[in-house]
């Protein structure tokens, strides 16, 4: 016991050891301006960040949700708004998906890590009535993420979906069920007690993905097991739309254009605050 006492004595009274900025920066990374660029564009936009502030980022593993946590930890550094960031894994209980590389990497970046876990395979077969097993694990987990943001005290809940799952959205809209929907980039829960941005929406999927790769960042591949199994709707929109875009170069610019009004649905093109929507939309 007088060994451990002495060992803790010393520990205690040894001064810490101070970092210069180089020591301390060496391994942050910088996201490219190819991407800083429109994600900055859209978060002033659509207003997507407050001083104060207290954002959770649904983290999968895959190369989105890697991405923008660097690149909100970057604008957490330098951004004279104040925030607080953190990260959450949804671990759905399927073979093959293995978060464990995530709380480490999250440490490495100093943001603090909350690990959930559901059996959306079980889920799915007891609950799931016409629809996808993609949108029935999408809501099941966007539920857990509620869940944490409010035990956890977070207002904002941040997601890595971008320009090109808006326009498959857009598209998948308007052939299957005849409506024009697509994300929004900044919203308020039904709730009211949430906010929920997505910095990426003026991004292209091969932005971040170039990024994880040339970064090197710690990407869990196919991070869906299930999803990757078998051929999905959402897979194919995708292909429809970037053949498309062979023979016309400005697709997915047109359609950013096109979706405008539905993006920025609840806050009004950026112009107004959210809680004044949201009382707007609640009155008969």
């Amino acid at each position: 016991m007088s060994e451990l006492q002495n060992t803790v004595t010393m520990q205690d009274t040894t001064p810490a050891t101070k970092l210069t900025k180089k020591e301390r920066t060496k391994n942050w990374i910088k996201p490219p301006k190819v991407i800083m660029k429109p994600v900055g564009r859209a978060m002033a936009q659509f207003k997507m960040l407050r001083d104060g502030d207290r954002v959770l980022l649904g983290l999968s593993g895959g190369k989105d949700s890697m991405a923008l946590l660097v690149i909100l930890k970057h604008i957490q550094r330098h951004a004279p708004v104040k925030f607080e960031l953190a990260a959450c894994t949804i671990d759905p209980e399927i073979p093959g998906f293995d978060p464990t590389p995530l709380k480490a990497w999250c440490a490495e970046m100093d943001v603090p890590y909350f690990y959930e876990s559901e059996d959306m395979v079980g889920m799915a077969d007891q609950y799931m009535k016409g629809d996808s097993f993609c949108s029935f694990c999408a809501r099941q987990k966007r539920g857990i993420l509620y869940t944490t943001c409010r035990r956890e005290g977070y207002n904002v809940l941040a997601l890595a979906q971008h320009l090109d799952d808006l326009a498959e959205s857009f598209i998948m809209s308007a052939f299957n069920s005849g409506q024009l929907q697509t994300m929004k980039a900044h919203y308020v829960n039904d709730k009211g007690d949430i906010r929920i941005i997505r910095p990426l929406v003026r991004v292209r999927e091969s932005q971040t993905r170039d990024f994880a790769t040339s970064a090197g960042l710690p990407v869990i591949e196919d991070n869906c097991p299930a999803c990757y199994a078998k051929p999905q709707a959402r897979a194919e929109t995708k292909n429809l739309l970037l053949e498309q875009e062979k023979k016309n170069p400005h697709l997915y610019a047109n359609l950013w254009t096109a979706m405008q009004p539905l993006i920025a649905d609840d806050n009004q093109e950026g112009q107004a605050e959210l809680h004044q929507a949201k009382a707007r939309k609640a009155t008969p």
